[in-house]
């Protein structure tokens, strides 16, 4: 088995092997990952967080098992500005988005000088960085200020907080303590949306005085009570609540 790394910008993970293919995730600057199934253009790989999906071949570093475990054992420098740049040799620079994995940047033989979060958990903090993605556009599979879904706009957000949330809405909704009451919540919990099924196909961060931050259409802030989200232009509920979870 070999593994990989990012070290680009960021990288389109797809459902299969071809650039027409639906995007599934995207892999950020400085993520390693394991290669499950290589072939001649794409590979099929697994990131960190368990997501599958197919990268092009040409888009990422191949490294060893050695090397990937000594650089998962590296401690976490997560970049928390909404685009940064890194320096590659004679001093040419290219962009890296919030979240970017910049603590493997010396083993890529980049420079990176930038703000960073340093991976320890502080759930204080994530009001304001979910500030930051205000306005981005709603792009499914998407994990940067340039598009992002509900998920990814959540796990990114307590990423940049020093705690690791999986990938989906689902499996994020498998995670932490049940509330019965908004009431009981505070800013950064989370609220899970259920359709007519009973599938859960949405989620967003509590905010203070009864708000949600969520990515609907963009990142934006909408009321939240009982009965789901409150949309004021729309002057309806566009999602309606299935579950309330805490988050240590």
């Amino acid at each position: 088995m070999t593994y990989g790394i990012c070290a680009l910008s960021l990288l389109p993970l797809r459902e299969a092997g071809q650039h027409t293919s639906p995007l599934v995730s995207e892999v950020l600057y400085g993520e390693i990952f394991t290669i499950l199934t290589p072939q001649k253009y794409w590979s099929k790989v697994r990131l960190l967080d368990k997501t599958e999906g197919w990268l092009e071949n040409s888009q990422f570093q191949e490294i060893n098992l050695e090397t990937f475990t000594k650089l998962a054992k590296v401690k976490a420098k997560i970049s928390i500005d909404l685009v940064e740049f890194i320096c590659k040799e004679a001093q040419i620079l290219f962009p890296v988005p919030i979240g970017s994995a910049v603590q493997h940047s010396a083993f890529l033989g980049h420079t990176f000088d930038g703000a960073v979060s340093n991976g320890t958990p502080n759930k204080k903090n994530i009001r304001e960085m979910a500030s930051m993605f205000l306005n981005s556009p709603f792009r499914q599979g998407g994990k940067s200020p340039f598009g992002i879904d509900a998920a990814g706009f959540v796990q990114i957000v307590y990423a940049l907080c020093g705690i690791p949330l999986p990938r989906t809405t689902v499996a994020q909704a498998s995670v932490g303590e049940v509330m019965s009451f908004i009431e009981e919540s505070e800013t950064g919990d989370l609220a899970f949306f259920d359709n007519k099924e009973g599938e859960i196909i949405h989620v967003g961060i509590i905010l203070e005085n009864n708000h949600i931050i969520h990515a609907h259409g963009k990142v934006r802030i909408d009321r939240i009570d009982q009965s789901g989200i409150y949309n004021a232009e729309l002057r309806t509920h566009t999602y309606k609540l299935r579950l309330l979870k805490s988050i240590a």
